[in-house]
């Protein structure tokens, strides 16, 4: 199903038939401010071996949890030190993944062997709007046509990816660039790709 969202200003009863498809052991596809990915919820094994499956990788390799706000960003670390969250807190949301070491709550299917996780806050009203009415973040994906190229037409997804998830959020099309990673669980600071956000504030 295809799903028209108002990008700007997402309507509530239809951010609610989102939520429900997550709620279902659901798959979907949705905008952020970066890239369309794919997501479900983080506590549904069932919906994590789909999208796995879907996105045909190996089931430890990282994906991202889409957070909602800063007290989720700081819930799946084990901490983040105090330096360090007054940078996040500057440039948050934002078009980045910060790497930190996860919590004990992180489900142990996603974790990678190094025990980290991905975090994201975008600065995109669907995307937040979605993980706020959720109540918990949803675990993502970005959608790739190739190595080189991600999905920017929400048209262009629903041809390809219409039998195999239960919904497709259009919230028109986006200018497409990975977010910039940025690895914290070593104690120091890496940058691990280089994408939309600027890293001078890092440095």
């Amino acid at each position: 199903m295809l799903l028209s969202i108002n990008p700007v200003n997402p309507q509530p009863r239809l951010i609610k038939k989102v939520v429900d498809v997550l709620q279902n052991d659901g798959i979907i596809i949705y905008p952020t401010d970066t890239v369309y990915g794919l997501g479900c919820s983080i506590f549904s094994k069932k919906a994590m071996k789909r999208l796995y499956l879907i996105k045909n990788v190996n089931q430890k390799k990282p994906l991202t949890f889409i957070c909602a706000n800063q007290t989720e960003v700081q819930k799946y670390t084990q901490g983040i030190p105090t330096d360090v969250f007054k940078l996040l807190r500057r440039k948050l949301p934002g078009p980045y993944t910060f790497v930190f070491k996860a919590s004990k709550i992180v489900p142990k299917m996603m974790l990678t062997p190094r025990n980290t996780v991905g975090l994201r806050w975008p600065d995109y009203p669907i995307a937040n709007e979605i993980v706020s009415a959720f109540g918990n973040p949803i675990l993502s994906s970005s959608l790739r046509i190739s190595a080189d190229e991600l999905y920017e037409d929400p048209q262009e997804i629903h041809e390809r990816y219409k039998k195999q998830v239960d919904l497709i959020v259009d919230g028109g099309s986006i200018f497409a660039e990975n977010s910039t990673i940025v690895d914290f669980s070593h104690g120091g600071i890496e940058i691990t790709r280089m994408g939309k956000g600027s890293v001078e504030w890092l440095r």
